[in-house]
């Protein structure tokens, strides 16, 4: 026990020192107060930093303190984060920063507890924030440091499993390094995010590949194990562009719901042996209440979710009779093709809005 306890202590060493060298550059490490944090840890959450880095500056300049986020509209919020996906982290992070300003007095609480009740702040991202931002003795698992420490500590238990999930937090808090935390949890983060990757990882560059039990056996490739993925679902869509005086329909997505609070060309999936045509005119009238004559198509469009993915057929259409009604949306708008960026959309929404425009 106490020769192990000695070589994980060489190994976090040679982590730190690593960190301290090639700690990437990032805007959040200039200023690294609570709130400057916060938005960096929703943003990074199943998003590559070199996308987020971007939409992080931008946030900043908008919505500079959390008073200033709890004060804006969801519309504006949405806006702002439309491209970076999973747009529940933006719902959320709203609700969390109006909570903060009415409860905390607009501080985030130096409390993992506390932190974990806000919406959108869950085990890792409390972790995080309370390590990085407030100096506490918090271990924290994400993508990147799962992967480290399985490969490190040749963890057998697939990803996901509730094994698995058990060891890793164990392995996370027992080599912990007291009053080092956050050094520690960023720098398990930037090992995984630039030298230990998924694939072809840079175990010959790694500062801890004497450490590493999954190199030592040559099976740095098949850590961490992962289960088997369940075939994903793919579903054929319709959408309809409905004109009437130079002006465009689009609806708002229920807020509980996938896209929440962002605004489409309304329409629905196909059901078996259903054609286009008669799937649009269905969805339509479920959706709007109105029947419509279906004319010429306005593209075919491709995207992929975490859970399935779909194919979306456009068409544009006219108003045959009755006059539209949220039957299945928060609200309805017409709206000229110049105002769309008014209106945060998902990425195929976009495109079929980018495409009116033109």
């Amino acid at each position: 026990m106490t020769l192990l306890l000695a070589k994980n202590h060489m190994f976090v060493n040679k982590l730190l020192n690593w960190y301290t060298e090639n700690a990437r550059d990032m805007p959040w490490r200039d200023n690294p107060d609570a709130y400057a944090v916060w938005v960096s840890e929703i943003m990074l959450q199943q998003t590559r930093v070199e996308t987020v880095i971007p939409y992080y500056e931008r946030w900043m300049q908008q919505f500079p303190d959390i008073q200033t986020l709890a004060e804006a509209s969801q519309q504006d919020v949405l806006n702002l984060w439309e491209g970076l996906g999973y747009y529940s982290r933006a719902r959320n992070f709203h609700k969390a920063a109006q909570i903060v300003v009415e409860q905390h007095n607009g501080q985030l609480p130096a409390d993992l507890f506390a932190l974990k009740s806000l919406p959108g702040i869950g085990a890792y991202t409390a972790a995080a924030i309370a390590s990085i931002v407030f100096g506490l003795d918090e271990a924290t698992l994400d993508g990147n440091i799962r992967r480290v420490l399985a490969r490190l500590f040749d963890v057998e238990q697939p990803l996901g499993t509730a094994e698995a999930e058990r060891r890793l937090w164990d392995l996370a808090r027992k080599n912990l390094p007291s009053g080092q935390a956050a050094d520690y949890n960023q720098a398990l983060m930037g090992l995984g995010a630039t030298l230990c990757s998924p694939r072809n990882p840079k175990c010959e560059l790694c500062p801890v590949n004497e450490n590493c039990q999954a190199f030592k056996l040559g099976i740095q490739e098949q850590r961490p194990v992962r289960k088997k993925k369940a075939q994903v679902p793919h579903h054929t869509v319709t959408a309809a562009v409905i004109q009437r005086n130079g002006k465009i329909l689009i609806a708002q997505r229920p807020e509980g719901g996938l896209l929440g609070g962002m605004w489409e060309f309304p329409g629905g999936k196909t059901k078996p042996g259903e054609s286009l045509h008669t799937c649009l005119e269905r969805e339509i009238c479920e959706e709007l209440g109105v029947e419509i004559t279906i004319g010429e198509p306005f593209g075919v469009y491709e995207h992929a979710y975490t859970h399935f993915r779909i194919t979306l057929h456009a068409f544009c259409s006219t108003i045959l009779s009755g006059t539209p009604q949220p039957l299945d949306h928060t609200d309805l708008r017409w709206v000229r093709s110049v105002e769309f960026n008014q209106y945060p959309m998902g990425k195929i929404d976009r495109q079929i809005a980018n495409k009116l425009k033109g």
